[in-house]
């Protein structure tokens, strides 16, 4: 073959790489969210990714019963419907801390973990603990403990909860926990699980040795539950681990707790707690767990928990919160000046040397697929402005589920997201509650003199475009939208604070004259931040 023709042939390769990777996005009637550049022309984008915190809202619940405690954590909430109408559970563990100090026996009880239960019929602002009767404590059923120890003849370490409506799922099994838990080995030294379960994960407890993994726990009611079966060994699961009924592709997700070990670390923190995933068909046969795949340039910390949920507004897409745990090897003038220095070396002392160094905050995540995930580095949540119970290793652990909330002005709706407090400090935890804009983790951003996003072509549905933007009062935003041909109507100024504004355009040529074939969208803007924009 000669030059030219070679030369011929490779042209015409990379045509096709470059038409095919021209494509246009399908993105139909969906929610189309700017955390990423999924349909952003990077290009010929100059607006900013922007990464927002949550505003404090409040106290939400104080866990002060003698059962809960200092230690209340991994909250997990779960919309349900009955025939009141509208609703949210909440599982959460209550624990006191033996050796977070040494006051705390005085108020709580600190024998082992409960699985507790609280409701909010008023979409997540106040929560009630029901008096349930299932589980004595202390001579009495008068609680909202729905497990314990002696429920279940063993010990827990976290219990997460979700309703699975997977249309094959028995009634009996429709709401499913999932936990840390370890069965005793057999009175004849054997194994209790079958050889085709995998090694047995040993650990001891007052001379008795236990096999512990991930198991499920049944119920047809979400409070009374049942043991199910193990769903698998690899992992650390202390912390909590989630489950996840996927419609859309017609599987399950687990999200699980791991652990390894790297070369070098900027704190010197060497053993690195990580998240895995796994899928089912049946909720019984899993894949073999994989590290959550954050892309090959990012940087190998610890992340302690994940979560993971499909997004409110978009259950395709698949987003969570996990907490950084960040521990320093020793001690330095800069821990004297953080809060409570005297508990903190009290609990070095009586405890373990981490639970004085280690601190924790949060970060935001997503995902598109379930495996591969974005990740904002800069924090979503700080431990925040010191008072004497905060910047402890617990701190910014959120609950999982973000719940829908009236905003407190009468705009549109916000989004809650709830964390605790008061870890190792023997006082009783409280559970805070924080709002942030729907979509609002992420914006694309615009100074005063003005930047623009430009989206890759798309093929959309519809005869309306809607944006959730937020401007100031001099800021604006135009949009234009324009197909191959050149043809193009351009909106008129827009300017305000809307989660779902309907564009209106001042040219001829309406939105439903363009769906069907390739158009891009600009956003030129001023002073303002663009969040997501959908079509209908």
């Amino acid at each position: 073959m000669n030059t030219d023709m070679s030369r011929m042939l490779t042209l015409a390769s990379v045509s096709i790489i470059l038409a095919a990777s021209a494509a246009p996005v399908d993105v139909g009637r969906s929610l189309q969210v700017l955390w990423d550049d999924f349909v952003v022309d990077t290009a010929k984008t100059t607006a900013s990714r922007t990464v927002h915190q949550p505003e404090y809202a409040g106290i939400a619940m104080t866990h002060d019963r003698q059962w809960e405690g200092d230690g209340c954590d991994y909250h997990c909430i779960v919309p349900d419907r009955d025939e009141k109408g509208d609703f949210l559970r909440m599982y959460y563990n209550g624990v006191a801390i033996g050796c977070g100090w040494k006051d705390v026996r005085k108020q709580f009880s600190a024998d082992g973990v409960r699985v507790c239960y609280a409701e909010s019929r008023d979409g997540g602002i106040t929560w009630n603990k029901p008096n349930l009767g299932l589980v004595e404590f202390r001579g009495s059923k008068d609680n909202n403990i729905i497990l314990d120890r002696r429920s279940m003849d063993n010990s827990w370490d976290n219990f997460f909860v979700f309703r699975d409506d997977n249309p094959a799922c028995p009634p009996d099994e429709r709401y499913k926990g999932i936990g840390s838990y370890a069965i005793a080995f057999n009175p004849d030294g054997s194994a209790p699980m079958p050889p085709e379960m995998g090694k047995p994960v040993v650990s001891v407890r007052n001379g008795k040795k236990y096999d512990r993994g991930l198991w499920c726990f049944l119920s047809a009611d979400g409070v009374r539950f049942r043991r199910g079966w193990l769903l698998t060994r690899a992992g650390a699961f202390d912390t909590l681990n989630v489950g996840i009924w996927d419609p859309g592709r017609g599987v399950y997700h687990l999200y699980i707790r791991g652990y390894h070990h790297v070369n070098s670390e900027r704190n010197g923190d060497l053993s690195v707690r990580d998240v895995r995933h796994c899928t089912s068909k049946d909720f019984h046969t899993w894949t073999k767990p994989e590290f959550l795949d954050f892309g090959k340039d990012a940087e190998d910390y610890a992340l302690y928990t994940n979560v993971i949920e499909p997004y409110i507004r978009d259950s395709s897409v698949f987003i969570g919160f996990p907490s950084r745990y960040v521990e320093r090897k020793e001690w330095t003038p800069n821990y004297d000046k953080l809060p409570s220095p005297e508990k903190r070396k009290w609990r070095m002392e009586h405890g373990h040397k981490r639970y004085g160094l280690t601190l924790s905050d949060c970060i935001f995540i997503f995902s598109r697929d379930g495996l591969h995930f974005h990740r904002t580095d800069e924090a979503f949540m700080r431990p925040g402005p010191e008072n004497p119970d905060n910047w402890v290793y617990g701190d910014c652990y959120p609950a999982r589920t973000l719940v829908k909330t009236p905003s407190p002005f009468g705009g549109d709706d916000e989004l809650s997201i709830y964390t605790f407090d008061r870890h190792w400090t023997g006082l009783p935890s409280r559970l805070h509650r924080y709002r942030i804009r729907q979509d609002g983790f992420v914006s694309r951003q615009a100074s005063y003199a003005g930047q623009k996003v430009v989206t890759k072509p798309i093929v959309f549905q519809g005869g309306e475009l809607l944006v959730n933007f937020s401007t100031s009062a001099r800021g604006r935003m135009f949009v234009t939208l324009a197909d191959e041909a050149g043809k193009s109507i351009r909106s008129v100024e827009l300017f305000g604070d809307k989660v779902d504004r309907v564009v209106d355009f001042a040219s001829d040529g309406k939105v439903g004259d363009f769906a069907g074939r390739p158009v891009t969208l600009e956003f030129d803007m001023s002073d303002a931040d663009l969040y997501s924009f959908r079509f209908r």
